[in-house]
């Protein structure tokens, strides 16, 4: 393959931040390609798209390729795999630095077998030449000097030539967790492991006056017990035994004080109350914009919404000499990393943070958290390995919630009903407060301490992306528009990164405000839409869902109603368009969901059609049924009872088709479907029903508030 230079430009992805080649791959004497990215595997299947990228750039078998859990000891600082990014980043910078490497062993081959390098080819890791000349790339591996830095000069093969991405391939790590090998970080088991639990007040910040430990330490099986002002931990032989001291400790413990937490009924207006950092989002005016013969104003909203990850969060950590080993399944093991150090007053090269897979992850739930748990409690071990695992309680009630939004738009409108000028303005906590993205640590741990580091207030994510306000300048082709963002400076309730941030609603209140604009008019939905979209790519989603769907041909009866919705994820990414079809009976139930997708190139497609399938599923799930529950003095929401998710009986049927565009860079799918489902189900009700749900969840409750306010 003939390089191609590309001097002058900045090396891509997350190349440019680690640029030197052994930090993404090393050639193993037994055959094999070792690699590590800095992106972790929580379920998005990215660890099976860098397999076939790694195999399509080296021209070897995908079975060669060997991927190693990312480690701060090894593995490239990607930051955190969220955003839905690890493709654009991890995937792109492992694309160039293969086709780099294949470069450098070519030519190496060259000047060992005294041939041109034009005239070799490489077969699953053998370079063959003229007259069955051959070496092999771990032949020569000693030769080629990896620990070099990226050149940027080799450009990698065009989709045409590639022979896995672009194709369907088996996910590696689901024979796994099909047949129940361990896996997961819970499967983990390490030598003289301790287990340990956390003790923790019903309301946050609450003070502990008092403390009886020597019930506890008469239970058997009871190793030691921790305490740091108010964090409190017992560790002990078997995670019976921690369990039993956690519970006699809770009953007798007296707690003082803590924070009030908002009237859950009142939600949306104490949002609207609090004191706010505004920002402008966007603006845009035209000479096409007239003066206003109408206009249109509605609210939307959406509660605080729970990861809810299956599992409880889990990590294990061991104190080495000075230093600690923590065995994780955080999004960003660097900036854990960095923030472990910071509370445990270590340098950061003394601290090893090391991923392990866990069961359910969408954004910034209890991972880290937990991380400093198990390191707390590790220092009262004696070098022992601590395990320890929250409780469902925990997860439901102590890890961050996505932030509850309002939202308001408002539409001025010439005489014939068309839009002149778009408003769009929405209040929120900020979207992340993940480890080490400010000065302060913000792990649950580092509030409870003697020496305690402050709460820190929710911040949101720079634009382009944004938090709060990602989707909020919508993807039609309006003369005008103003988008405000207000940013509650108050937090009494712990939020961070949930799946998708804040396109969720805001995409869910565009897409009801459109079909609302579109009813008035008399208007079919679909039409409507196509009128105000340019994007090509944006009307072949749509035009795609519609038609798969039978849109034209759809008939609706009683209790039957069919809506659709579109996004283009952060106005950058993938575009998905969704048609929902849904039932109104005693509650209601999605039948079925057809989304289109185009995610650029897909390196994947069966990888991005379960994304697509996953994330629609989860969005219904928000919909219909999920919200944070509390009264003034703590969240009441902390079991699957009180916090309802869809159930595999309730799940609809899901059909996705991907728009292929090899030739376009590819995007992340992991995200894309939340906001569109939201909007074509709640535009289904509408249909179904005639009552517009414009506060989230979709339940029984709030379409009859909805029907005494039309």
């Amino acid at each position: 393959m003939s390089a191609q230079t590309q001097q002058g430009k900045a090396l891509p992805g997350s190349l440019a931040a680690n640029p030197l080649l052994a930090q993404w791959l090393r050639f193993k004497p037994e055959g094999t390609v070792e690699v590590s990215p800095g992106k972790v595997e929580i379920g998005q299947g990215i660890l099976t798209a860098l397999m076939q990228i790694v195999a399509d750039e080296l021209d070897i078998e995908p079975a060669r390729v060997k991927l190693k859990a990312a480690s701060t000891a090894r593995s490239p600082n990607e930051g955190v795999t969220s955003g839905s990014l690890s493709v654009q980043q991890c995937g792109i910078a492992l694309r160039h630095a293969c086709a780099e490497a294949r470069a450098m062993f070519v030519a190496a081959a060259a000047e060992r077998l005294g041939v041109e390098a034009g005239s070799l080819a490489v077969e699953d890791g053998t370079i063959i030449g003229p007259e069955n000349a051959r070496t092999s790339y771990w032949e020569l591996a000693d030769l080629v000097p990896l620990d070099a830095p990226a050149s940027g000069k080799v450009a990698p093969k065009p989709a045409t030539a590639r022979k896995y991405a672009g194709h369907s391939a088996a996910r590696v790590d689901i024979p796994d967790k099909v047949f129940g090998r361990p896996r997961y970080i819970h499967d983990l088991k390490l030598p003289r492991m301790l287990h340990g639990r956390v003790l923790r007040p019903l309301t946050r910040g609450a003070a502990l006056v008092a403390l009886n430990e020597e019930a506890a330490r008469a239970i058997p099986g009871f190793v030691a017990l921790a305490r740091d002002g108010n964090f409190v931990g017992v560790l002990a032989e078997t995670e019976a035994a921690a369990e039993r001291c956690l519970a006699l400790l809770r009953s007798q413990a007296e707690w003082r004080g803590g924070e009030e937490l908002p009237d859950e009924a009142t939600l949306t207006d104490w949002l609207k109350s609090q004191p706010v950092e505004t920002k402008t989002v966007d603006s845009r005016e035209t000479a096409a914009a007239g003066s206003p013969a109408g206009h249109m104003r509605r609210q939307y909203s959406r509660p605080f919404i729970a990861h809810g990850s299956i599992a409880p969060s889990c990590a294990l950590a061991r104190w080495e000499g000075a230093g600690v080993h923590v065995w994780t399944h955080s999004q960003g093991i660097y900036n854990l990393r960095a923030e472990l150090a910071a509370v445990l007053k270590l340098s950061p090269e003394e601290v090893v943070v090391e991923h392990a897979e866990g069961a359910g992850c969408y954004g910034h739930n209890g991972a880290d958290d937990v991380a400093l748990d198990a390191a707390l409690l590790a220092r009262a071990a004696d070098g022992r390995p601590v395990r320890v695992l929250w409780t469902r309680e925990d997860e439901l009630t102590r890890a961050p919630f996505g932030a509850a939004m309002a939202v308001e738009i408002e539409a001025e409108l010439d005489g014939e009903g068309e839009i002149l000028r778009w408003r769009h303005e929405l209040w929120s906590n900020g979207h992340t407060a993940r480890p080490s993205r400010g000065s302060n640590p913000v792990l649950l741990a580092a509030s409870e301490l003697a020496e305690p580091f402050p709460h820190v207030v929710s911040t949101n994510p720079p634009l382009p992306a944004g938090g709060a306000e990602r989707n909020a300048v919508p993807i039609y082709d309006f003369p005008a528009w103003h988008i405000i963002s207000h940013r509650l400076l108050v937090m009494p309730v712990r939020v961070s990164a949930l799946r998708s941030l804040g396109a969720f609603a805001n995409v869910f209140a565009i897409e009801s405000f459109i079909d609302e604009l579109a009813a008035e008019r008399g208007e079919d939905p679909v039409a409507f839409r196509l009128r105000y979209l340019g994007n090509p790519r944006a009307r072949a989603v749509l035009e795609a869902a519609a038609g798969r769907a039978g849109w034209g041909s759809r008939r609706g009866g009683e209790g039957t109603g069919y809506g659709v919705a579109l996004a283009r994820y952060k106005n950058m990414g993938a575009y998905c368009a969704v048609v929902a079809e849904v039932e109104g009976e005693e509650d209601v139930r999605v039948r079925r969901l057809v989304l289109a997708v185009d995610v650029g190139e897909a390196i994947n497609p069966d990888g991005v059609r379960n994304q697509i399938e996953g994330g629609a599923i989860q969005a219904t799930s928000w919909t219909l049924k999920e919200a944070v529950r509390f009264d003034r003095t703590r969240i009441t929401s902390d079991n699957w009872e009180d916090y309802p998710i869809l159930k595999f009986s309730e799940v609809p049927a899901v059909e996705v088709e991907i728009l292929s565009r090899p030739e376009e860079s590819p995007v992340g799918a992991g995200e894309a479907a939340q906001g569109p489902v939201a909007g074509a189900i709640a535009n289904a009700v509408f249909d179904a029903l005639g009552v517009r749900v414009r506060s989230l969840p979709i339940t029984r409750d709030n379409i009859i508030a909805a029907m005494e306010l039309s």
